[in-house]
């Protein structure tokens, strides 16, 4: 009965546990039963632990009885509806004396002694509420006061059973209790309430098993990562490094400062007439829009055709054909009503030494405001160009620059500066790959730069424009002779016969005056050696008429020397 007071007994016995319990035998003299330990009856496990070997129970004194405290009453419990069956008697191998238990006996510190009576009978009759010391006789005592443990209790472990000792009657093998004797707990709940807890399973796999699993999700997750920033170069925004604005200013000096400062006075020309159109360069020379150029840029313009001219800024203006010369291969045109022209320096062409630093300005393939730079590679490289209509009316003969520049179609009749932004040449004619020495891109063809070009030094570019300025005519120096053009010899030979059967060496000539015969062969200009008639050609138009030239030549086998002063011829 639970009628919500502690119950002081230790353990007792619900109907249905009472009933297994079997009823004992008639006590024999000098045998005293012992009432067995209900099964049902057991408390909370104790913690798992050695259990204590038994005490022994001396059978020749009579023990004391048990009384209950003053102070702790213990309270009455109706008996069960049956009677409690009997105890079943030890068995008869056990030696006489010894107790017979159904469990271990508990440790002396937590049970007391089971009262042993001193005469067969017990000293009352059996209690039907079978509740010591006055009921029937029993292993247990009082439970102590309960102690709430400050942790949980750990799970139950199999108890030890006690070894008996020598001359103790072993316990009957009766049936095993389902938990082992522990500290009875009144505040508790009854037995069977709350089942055991479940031994806890080892968590050492499972934890390696989830280490595992995180470390292959990890690696594949960082993997993946990985390989996005390796392929699209990180994530999120990307915002890359650059340097502070700086000044914009160059060295006057430096290829960008000479860019700078001559790109408004060059300008790209387009040309068409005569069923041909075409591009080119050009650099202004004077406030009054005098531009210079080369003859075959314009030549196509010559008689009825449109010269457009577009400055650095994009600005176009018309421009009208002032005067051209096929031999120096030079043209200037005139543009009328533009302000802020912006002429370029001439330089000194004389001065020039080889390796000087220069830069060319130009249109190349109609790209305008292009700038390339390099060296003067050499001078007074003799070169021709032109020929186009077979007769040589339109042979060019320069003593020209060359420079590693790149030079290309388009680039023709544009600068050649120096280090300080001076003009030194006009750009005029490249070396193609396969080819001779001829015009920009050569005859028919769009060659590009192989880093040999040419270029018409500025101090004969600049008599030239003046004369084309001033009169629309410039005059060639010439010495008055016909060259055998066929020679295959080294040197310029003089022809026997003149064109039209004229002779070779002009009467009252520069020539004849000097001395010079039909056949000589002439060897150096002024110390310099020439190969052929067109190299002598070349250094003659270099010098202006009225310069007095040294000749070396040859006659019948004797080298003899002639100064002849140079006379002048009406340009075409």
């Amino acid at each position: 009965m639970n009628d919500g007071k502690p119950n002081w007994w230790s353990r007792p016995s619900t109907p249905p546990e009472a009933a297994r319990i079997p009823t004992p035998s008639p006590a024999e003299e000098g045998d005293f039963p012992l009432q067995a330990p209900d099964p049902a009856e057991s408390a909370v496990p104790e913690p798992a632990a050695e259990a204590p070997a038994a005490p022994t129970v001396d059978m020749t004194k009579e023990p004391a009885a048990a009384e209950p405290t003053p102070s702790e009453p213990t309270p009455a419990v109706p008996a069960p509806a049956e009677p409690a069956p009997a105890v079943p008697a030890p068995s008869e191998s056990a030696p006489a004396g010894a107790v017979t238990a159904a469990e271990p006996v508990p440790a002396p510190e937590t049970r007391a002694t089971a009262p042993v009576p001193a005469a067969p009978r017990p000293l009352h009759e059996p209690d039907e509420y079978r509740t010591p010391p006055y009921g029937e006789p029993g292993p247990w005592a009082p439970a102590p006061p309960v102690q709430h443990p400050a942790a949980p209790v750990p799970p139950p472990q199999a108890a030890v059973p006690p070894v008996p000792p020598q001359g103790a009657v072993p316990p009957p093998q009766g049936p095993v209790p389902p938990h082992a004797w522990g500290q009875y707990d009144p505040w508790g709940a009854g037995p069977g309430a709350v089942p055991p807890p479940p031994r806890k399973k080892s968590r050492r796999g499972l934890a390696l098993v989830g280490a595992l699993a995180f470390a292959l999700l990890t690696g594949v997750i960082g993997g993946g990562v990985g390989a996005y920033v390796e392929r699209n170069g990180g994530i999120g925004t990307v915002e890359l490094p650059q340097a502070e604005a700086g000044s914009a200013d160059r060295a006057p000096d430096s290829v960008a400062g000479i860019a700078a400062g001559a790109l408004p006075g060059v300008v790209t020309l387009h040309v068409s007439g005569g069923g041909s159109a075409g591009t080119g360069t050009g650099f202004v020379l004077d406030n009054r829009g005098h531009i210079l150029t080369n003859n075959h840029v314009v030549d196509a313009a010559a008689t009825s055709g449109d010269i457009t001219v577009t400055f650095s800024s994009g600005e176009t203006a018309s421009a009208k054909l002032i005067g051209k010369d096929t031999g120096y291969d030079l043209a200037v045109v005139q543009v009328t009503g533009v302000r802020g022209l912006k002429p370029l320096p001439l330089g000194n062409s004389d001065d020039v030494r080889v390796g000087d630093p220069v830069v060319a300005i130009g249109a190349p393939f109609d790209l305008s405001n292009t700038v390339t730079s390099g060296i003067i590679s050499a001078k007074e490289r003799p070169i021709t160009a032109g020929g186009e209509k077979g007769d040589g009316s339109d042979i060019s003969y320069v003593d020209a620059l060359q420079t590693d520049a790149p030079i290309n179609p388009g680039n023709s009749g544009g600068p050649l500066l120096d280090g300080k932004g001076r003009v030194i040449g006009i750009n005029s004619a490249i070396r193609a790959a396969g080819g001779s020495g001829e015009g920009d891109g050569g005859s028919g063809g769009q060659a590009g730069s192989i880093g040999l070009g040419f270029a018409i030094p500025v101090n004969q570019g600049k008599r030239v424009a003046e004369e084309l300025i001033n009169t629309g005519k410039a005059t060639h120096p010439v010495i008055g002779v016909s060259l055998d053009m066929q020679f295959n010899g080294d040197g310029a030979r003089v022809g026997d016969k003149g064109k039209d059967g004229t002779p070779s060496v002009t009467p009252d000539g520069p020539a004849a005056k000097a001395g010079l015969r039909p056949g000589d062969v002439i060897t150096k200009v002024d110390g310099q050696r020439v190969h052929n008639g067109e190299e002598l050609i070349v250094k003659i138009r270099a010098h202006r008429p009225g310069d007095a030239l040294a000749l070396t030549l040859t006659r019948d086998g004797r080298e003899l020397t002639r100064t002849v002063t140079l006379g002048s011829a009406q340009g075409t």
